[in-house]
Formats: structure tokens, C-alpha cells, sequence
């Protein structure tokens, strides 16, 4: 299955630390009623992911809100442990994460890259995805690791 725009978001369950431990949290819970823009990136603490695609995001928060942007979700394949931990470097950054450690929304989606040559192998592509009340209205797509299309400023200038 490949997503697409203007098709409703697919069933997916991601996943989160709680006081309790991990719990899943339903696709349609999470984008059901809002303006979300959720972030694929191929892994938490990489590089790009880290150094340039998430702060421009960060820097960039109020502007999407005052587009009507409610929340701003990012995603990767790392387990949510790891999301966790990553996350808590971003405290009050108006930043949420949520991970897809079982590889569920990769799958479905259709957005998915091999970065075996380099030891992470299948992750996310990097993107951005404007989500209205369940409804994918855009795609940014990077089709791979790069980071162009869906840069924080490309995205709020084309939304």
C-alpha cells in the first residue's frame, strides 16, 4: 500500500512511553479531529535528523500554529525508548514524537528507504505530511534521507 494525498490516513498503531510504560496510540485518535503535521524522519539522534530537519521545526512552531497547525508529530523507527529519550532533549520545544518501532506505518505507507549499506536498515523517508481531521492534504516528500522538500520554512511557505 502507498499513502496519498487527499485519501484518509490509514489505521496504524504507533507507540509512546507513559508513566506505565509503552501504549499505543491509534492513528485515528491522533489525527482525527485536527490540523497535525506529522515528520518521518529515518531515525532519532541521526545527524540530519537532529542537527537540521528538527530544529527548523522547533524554530518554526508558532507560525504553523498561527496557520492553524494544532500539533506537530514527529516519527521514526527507533523504538519507543529511544523516542523517549530523544524527545526529553526537546522538552517544551512544542514538538510531540511517537515511534513506529514495529515498522507498521513504513510498511503501509509506502515510505520507506534501505539504509542497510550504512547499518539502519529500513526506515522511514524523510517527509512531512499535513494531516486535516484524518484527510492527508500533502505530501513532502524527500523519497530517501536528503533534506529539501521537507524543510520546516518549504513547508510553512507552501501550506
Amino acid at each position: 500500500m502507498t499513502i496519498n494525498e487527499n485519501t484518509n490516513f490509514p489505521e496504524i498503531n504507533f507507540f509512546k512511553i507513559s508513566e506505565s510504560g509503552p501504549i499505543k496510540l491509534k492513528s485515528s485518535e491522533l489525527f482525527g479531529e485536527k490540523k497535525i503535521l506529522l515528520v518521518g524522519v529515518p531515525g532519532a539522534f541521526t545527524p540530519t535528523c537532529s542537527d537540521d530537519h528538527l530544529p527548523g521545526y522547533i524554530k518554526c512552531v508558532r507560525d504553523f500554529e498561527d496557520k492553524g497547525v494544532e500539533k506537530i508529530i514527529f516519527v521514526c523507527n527507533n523504538d519507543p525508548f529511544v523516542v523517549k529519550s530523544w524527545s526529553e532533549k526537546y522538552k517544551n520545544s512544542g514538538i510531540d514524537f511517537i515511534s513506529d518501532g514495529n515498522g507498521e506505518f513504513r510498511s503501509k505507507s509506502g515510505l520507506e528507504i534501505d539504509l542497510s549499506s550504512v547499518g539502519l536498515g529500513k526506515r522511514l523517508s524523510r517527509f512531512t505530511m499535513l494531516i486535516e481531521k484524518g484527510v492527508i492534504k500533502k505530501i513532502f516528500n524527500e523519497n530517501g534521507p536528503g533534506l529539501d522538500v521537507s524543510e520546516a520554512q518549504k513547508v510553512l511557505d507552501s501550506i
